[in-house]
């Protein structure tokens, strides 16, 4: 990733508490080419996610066709996340999004706009909007809105 992606995410994941910490996990992309098998490499990309997602998590795909919130619902959805007490995995896609299987083991589905975002920007944008949500919950003047 590019050095001002790394910057940004690190920015609003050290403002985190302890109690609503984040934790990256990357994934290795499968490979892309001329010759690329898509429909096989978004298999294998889905199964390494789902690897990686620990046992009895909150799975909460992004993908474009799922439901948007405003940062004042997406506050009102962090509350509840936070007294379900479970951890939440956001499963972030490659290119092509997610595969099926990461789609219908999600939880949930939550659409940041019905625009195709680059994914270095998407990290930085869930970094901040998370940051962002738990400070309306905290009443913390980081969120000025009305």
């Amino acid at each position: 990733m590019p050095h001002w992606v790394d910057e940004g995410y690190r920015e609003y994941a050290r403002r985190m508490p302890g109690e609503c910490s984040l934790k990256l996990v990357e994934i290795p992309p499968g490979h892309r080419g001329k010759s690329a098998d898509i429909a096989r490499t978004l298999k294998i990309e889905g199964e390494r996610i789902l690897k990686a997602v620990p046992k009895g998590c909150l799975m909460l795909a992004l993908d474009v066709k799922g439901k948007s919130w405003s940062t004042e619902q997406l506050s009102e959805q962090m509350a509840r996340w936070m007294v379900d007490g479970r951890d939440l995995a956001l499963l972030i896609g490659g290119p092509e999004g997610l595969s099926a299987p990461c789609l219908q083991r999600a939880d949930g589905h939550w659409s940041l706009s019905p625009l195709t975002l680059p994914h270095p920007l998407v990290r930085v944008l869930l970094a901040e909007q998370i940051y962002r949500a738990w400070s309306i919950l905290r009443h913390h003047p980081y969120h000025r809105a009305g």
